[in-house]
């Protein structure tokens, strides 16, 4: 499927240019130790891919707001020495990003991670010169909702005209804040969302890997 030229594309991090699984639950299995919790199903941590930390807390453990930013400094203990480099890049990624580049489109990133930890995750796969601007959250909590961090993704980067723009990614919170600031998505099934929440979400239109992406944007 070939979808309407774009010359801004922006994509999140986790799930969509890194399978980044296992840092983020290992990461988590040391904050749930740090508070005693060990009667928990592994496959639930999976919950945790892709939404803002501070949110799943909340949602998933129940935990109060000033309790869940305790836990995301916690988490953040192990991850930004350790859980940040069990990582690794999807197959055809960089090749994508190659292309895209070659073509003059503007790639940007917009995530719902740390910012300072995504630039190093860009630096650590030695992509980051393919990125025009990088937008994340702060790591005092601000600026986790997904359309908070793409409005500040498009600033940054000084894009004016949002039909010119395209946000990809594998998670509802991608293309729920999409839409909310007004440009089109790309839902992609090789991270760790799943076709009926994209599709319930609204993607403009779903792909099953990275390959299709790149027949999408570019043919």
């Amino acid at each position: 499927m070939k979808f309407t030229f774009k010359k801004v594309i922006l994509f999140d991090l986790d799930g969509t240019i890194t399978d980044s699984g296992e840092g983020i639950i290992n990461s988590l299995k040391y904050t749930l130790k740090a508070y005693g919790i060990s009667n928990y199903d592994e496959k639930a941590l999976y919950k945790f891919l892709g939404p803002p930390l501070i949110e799943s807390f909340m949602e998933i453990l129940r935990f109060d707001e000033l309790k869940a930013q305790e836990a995301v400094d916690k988490y953040r203990e192990y991850f930004r020495d350790f859980g940040i480099f069990e990582n690794r890049m999807y197959k055809g990624i960089e090749s994508l990003l190659k292309s895209l580049a070659t073509d003059e489109r503007k790639i940007i990133l917009a995530t719902s991670k740390a910012e300072v930890f995504a630039v190093r995750i860009l630096e650590h796969f030695n992509i980051s010169d393919y990125f025009w601007a990088v937008a994340g959250s702060e790591l005092n909590g601000t600026r986790t909702k997904k359309s908070e961090v793409i409005r500040y993704a498009l600033d940054k980067a000084g894009i004016g005209e949002l039909n010119s723009a395209v946000m990809i990614g594998d998670r509802k919170h991608d293309i729920l804040g999409a839409k909310e600031i007004g440009i089109d998505s790309i839902g992609v099934l090789y991270g760790y969302g799943n076709y009926e929440e994209l599709k319930n979400a609204g993607a403009s239109i779903i792909v099953e890997t990275v390959e299709d992406l790149h027949k999408a944007l570019i043919g």
